[in-house]
């Protein structure tokens, strides 16, 4: 499905029922919105893994501008701020009131400043292995150089040279990074994963590349307006947004919880996904403002 919203076309897909039978009555269940990292990938890298959410609520997965299945453009706009108005554009779209964000990675920098900037909009907030400032891409070399085999440096230098310039150098970062990326990485899986997925070199360069806006940005003043309880999720090992920064966001917005997988790097949902969907799916339906 497609909305046509702020001058772009952004692609979506509903995976859950809203209103369900109980007894003689119906039942709304929440809807989440389900915001994909990279920049450069898109939504499919959630299934099937997040489907069993979908028994607790409405889940709506959708792809960045530019990316994925939504429409190209000007990647001058393929920006964190663009991507936070067409989040809040798509929630209007939708006739949505408030929603429950998820965000995993760039997709929880994205759900923070949206989190932040329309308070009103979010019920609940599900931040994963994200970071809320530029400062993840130093230490995330820093563990690189100390963690990594000589390939994984190499193309983790490309990472930020923003030299990733093709799909199939983006396939071949993700495939030689897999290790890093999930302590439990299954290399026939994760290949089916990429395949199935829509990479757009574009989008990762505008945020990675020298000048990126991932360079430079800065979300940690803001995050005193989120008044939406917030359930923080990181990965012990993570090496690209690793648990510190989780730590800074719990202390920054207030109320929030913290939970740290301990054999998880940055892809909990591959290294412990029972125990992550546990997490979101007992905080949706246990917290409250």
């Amino acid at each position: 499905m497609r909305a046509r919203i702020r001058g772009t076309e952004i692609y979506f897909d509903v995976e859950g029922c809203g209103l369900v039978p109980d007894g003689n009555r119906m039942v709304e269940r929440p809807t989440a919105l389900v915001i994909h990292g990279g920049p450069g990938g898109d939504h499919t890298g959630f299934k099937p893994g997040f489907a069993p959410l979908a028994e607790r609520m409405q889940l709506v997965y959708f792809d960045h501008r530019g990316q994925g299945r939504s429409a190209k453009g000007d990647p001058a706009t393929y920006t964190l701020d663009e991507n936070v108005e067409d989040m809040e554009a798509l929630r209007v779209h939708l006739g949505l009131g408030p929603i429950v964000s998820i965000g995993t990675s760039y997709g929880g920098m994205v759900a923070m400043a949206h989190a932040a900037r329309y308070p009103a909009s979010v019920s609940h907030l599900v931040l994963v292995v994200t970071a809320a400032h530029a400062g993840f891409n130093a230490r995330a070399r820093e563990i690189v150089a100390a963690r990594g085999t000589d390939e994984q440096k190499a193309v983790a230098a490309q990472l930020w040279a923003g030299t990733l310039d093709t799909p199939e150098k983006l396939r071949r970062y993700y495939e030689v990074m897999g290790p890093l990326y999930a302590r439990r990485h299954d290399p026939v899986a994760a290949k089916a994963g990429r395949d199935r997925g829509i990479l757009s070199p574009d989008a990762l360069n505008r945020a990675f590349a020298p000048g990126g806006f991932l360079q430079s940005y800065d979300l940690r003043p803001e995050l005193r307006a989120i008044t939406a309880p917030t359930l923080i999720l990181a990965g012990r090992h993570d090496w690209i947004c690793p648990p510190e920064f989780s730590e800074e966001i719990h202390r920054l917005i207030p109320g929030s919880d913290l939970r740290i997988f301990e054999e998880s790097s940055h892809s909990i949902r591959a290294d412990e996904p029972q125990k992550m969907l546990d997490a979101i799916a007992g905080f949706v339906a246990y917290k409250t403002r």
